[in-house]
């Protein structure tokens, strides 16, 4: 493989986070073989999935659920809350009719999910959106994340303050939440995509969020989106 000349972008570096071998090589040789991305790395267990992406500095960890040693979930976390793996974005394969994952996996700082059934140019477009900085992939799956997660039995989240963020910064995050797009949210309030943006960049540094992925978590975290009756 060539090095990147002055006028090519760095390849994406991906970690691979699977402990199904056949799965994990048929994965390495899509994102090898894909131009801009290369694999730096393979784990097998959550485990070493948080050595690897210290040691490796990955772009993007894309990052199995169900694993021995430590899970997806565990692993997430510690890589999030790990200085040392900073830069690193946590994409989660998962097969949504099965895992019950979805809030857990917010929460512990992923930037966005893969279904497993998913072709393999979605999946080189998911790596290529998380690594970019945007998450949760599409609108389409937010409101799928949030259709799972009433389902789910789960323990009412603890109330998030949202003192210091400003009326329309509230009603952004209350969009967000609702899992619509900067072009639908723009539509909905009167605004500008661009103005959308600005907002969604305050927020971000107001409420201490990594990504779009952790402003849904607090407008459900703030109350800001009800739960409908089952």
């Amino acid at each position: 493989m060539h090095e990147p000349s002055v006028h090519e972008p760095a390849p994406i570096r991906v970690l691979l986070v699977e402990d199904e071998v056949l799965l994990r090589d048929s994965l390495k040789v899509l994102i090898d073989t894909a131009p801009g991305m290369v694999t730096v790395g393979e784990a097998g267990t959550g485990s070493e999935a948080v050595f690897l992406t210290r040691l490796r500095r990955p772009h993007v960890v894309l990052m199995d659920v169900r694993m021995p040693d430590m899970d997806g979930i565990e692993a997430t976390r510690r890589i999030c809350a790990d200085p040392a793996a900073a830069g690193a974005r946590v994409l989660i394969l998962t097969t949504f009719d099965q895992d019950d994952y979805v809030y857990a996996s917010l929460r512990a700082g992923a930037s966005g999910f893969l279904v497993k059934s998913a072709t393999a140019t979605e999946l080189l477009a998911a790596v290529r959106v998380v690594a970019s900085g945007e998450a949760l992939l599409a609108p389409t799956v937010t409101r799928r994340l949030i259709a799972d997660f009433l389902r789910q039995p789960h323990p009412a989240p603890p109330r998030r303050s949202l003192d210091d963020i400003t009326q329309r910064e509230q009603d952004v995050l209350t969009l967000i939440g609702a899992g619509m797009s900067n072009s639908e949210i723009a539509e909905h309030l009167h605004l500008t995509v661009g103005t959308v943006k600005t907002h969604i960049g305050r927020l971000l540094a107001k409420l201490r969020a990594r990504d779009r992925a952790q402003l849904v978590i607090a407008a459900y975290e703030g109350g800001l989106v009800p739960t409908p009756p089952p």
